[in-house]
């Protein structure tokens, strides 16, 4: 764990973000503690390290996950990041930063390799572990393997000043567990996103699943999958279909997919502009049909696209393959999924060629769904906060600053991380803008803070203890 502080004595940034002193009710709860609310530590820690006691804010996360992780599903061997090092948890809003990658690669003596390596995009392993090290100091932040399961409002006089929060332990049916916080800031990440009529299984599984149910296969000889099938056209789509043909060299890969060919992503300098900060300010500020066509016009930049260079070596395997005569790779382009029948030796995968609608059946052993994700429903998180939120053609309205509007006043505010393309564009829910998105929510946190309440304490819930 590295040590952080810049204060005389023992005290860390993560004692800081913690200190007691504010009663039962925390100034913040964040909802999930993936990278965003990481980065959202960060600042909160950064930013109680310069102010007095009296100033400094108070914060506990939950998070539903056992431990801290992100995609490891995905963290397949020789993939790469899409985006800089530089765009990590805090360096666009603090170069100066402690938890910086350059930092970490520091602190694992890998800084003057990392220089030699001649490269802006680290591994995904090597991105991974950088988060897991960043997060390791606000373990005593974090009740892990803990769901928040409901936000109530606490309403006086009018004014909604203050936040219920109940929690409760990962597979517990007992009573939730109730925290009361000034303000929440939501960051519930993203959940698989299944194509219709398919449900997961032991035999259909999910990209965000791939890695650990491939080490639950058989290994034994003759015992070795002899197929898969993967359905996508993403990132995510292709770089299973490439890690699948390398490490299992007998079996037949099969590439479902309605495009005619994977798509190349648009990274080129004045493109990737799109996720600059100041884009977040130029599509907030659009009107309604210049959103919708900055979004059409830079879909290209992250949705259904893949890196060249993979779409080059997956093709260079096909020809290859048709050259020795023995094809393992095969590509059903402008073909869309029907049907998943999953039995307990095989999967029928039921597909259409779209030109001409003929249906065949693909006899797989594992069919593997690259189909992305959506955001965490927020009625499942703020059921009991959604009848004073504000909406707008079915959606929660965003300010600025990531605050949601609320039809009652009050000191009280929720935060969204996350699921904001609508109001804030493509860039405001990626890694890229996670850092200068943490600073602006930090800013309007400190700046929103009333510590003068004299808020009742909520009546004690039994509830399972953290796992």
């Amino acid at each position: 764990m590295p040590v952080l502080s810049t204060r005389t004595g023992a005290e860390s940034e993560t004692d800081v973000l913690c200190s007691p002193g504010r009663g039962d009710v925390l100034d913040v709860v964040g909802i999930g503690f993936g990278p965003s609310n990481l980065a959202l530590a960060i600042a909160l820690a950064e930013y109680n390290q310069e102010v007095p006691e009296a100033d400094r804010v108070s914060a506990r996360f939950y998070e539903r996950q056992p431990a801290f992780g992100w995609h490891r599903g995905m963290l397949l061997k020789d993939t790469t990041m899409q985006v800089s090092y530089l765009k990590d948890l805090v360096s666009m809003r603090n170069p100066c930063s402690r938890f910086s990658f350059l930092a970490y690669l520091q602190a694992r003596d890998r800084l003057v390799d990392f220089i030699n390596h001649k490269t802006l995009f680290p591994s995904r392993r090597e991105f991974h572990d950088y988060l897991e090290w960043a997060a390791e100091p606000f373990r005593g932040a974090v009740d892990y393997g803990r769901e928040v399961v409901d936000v109530v409002p606490v309403e006086e006089a009018g004014e909604v000043t203050h936040f219920q929060v109940l929690t409760r332990a990962g597979g517990q049916q007992a009573e939730p567990a109730v925290q009361r916080a000034r303000n929440v800031v939501v960051a519930g990440g993203l959940r698989p996103r299944l194509p219709d009529g398919t449900s997961l299984s032991d035999r259909v599984w999910h990209t965000s699943e791939l890695l650990g149910r491939l080490e639950t296969l058989p290994a034994g000889p003759g015992q070795a999958p002899r197929s898969f099938t993967v359905v996508g056209a993403g990132q995510s789509a292709a770089e299973t279909v490439a890690h699948l043909h390398g490490e299992f060299p007998d079996a037949d890969i099969h590439a479902v997919f309605a495009r005619y060919g994977y798509a190349p992503a648009d990274d080129s300098a004045f493109v990737n502009r799109i996720f600059d900060p100041e884009a977040v300010d130029h599509f907030y500020t659009s009107p309604d049909d210049v959103k919708e066509m900055m979004f059409d016009y830079h879909r290209s930049t992250n949705y259904s696209v893949v890196d060249i260079e993979l779409i080059d070596e997956l093709y260079r395997r096909l020809y290859q393959e048709k050259v020795a005569g023995k094809q393992r790779l095969h590509v059903h382009n402008l073909t869309r999924l029907l049907t998943a029948d999953s039995g307990d030796e095989h999967v029928r995968v039921g597909i259409e060629f779209l030109p001409t609608g003929r249906r065949d059946v693909l006899r797989t052993d594992y069919l593997v769904l690259a189909t992305g994700y959506r955001p965490t429903d927020l009625h499942g998180i703020l059921g009991s906060v959604e009848p004073i939120l504000c909406t707008d053609k079915g959606r929660v309205r965003v300010n600025r600053d990531y605050s949601v509007e609320s039809t009652l006043p009050g000191p009280a505010a929720i935060y969204l991380q996350g699921p904001t393309e609508h109001s804030h564009g493509i860039a405001s829910s990626l890694l890229s803008n996670t850092a200068v998105r943490a600073g602006e929510i930090t800013k309007a946190l400190v700046k929103g803070l009333v510590r003068d309440i004299d808020a009742p304490r909520a009546p004690a819930l039994t509830a399972a203890a953290p796992v």
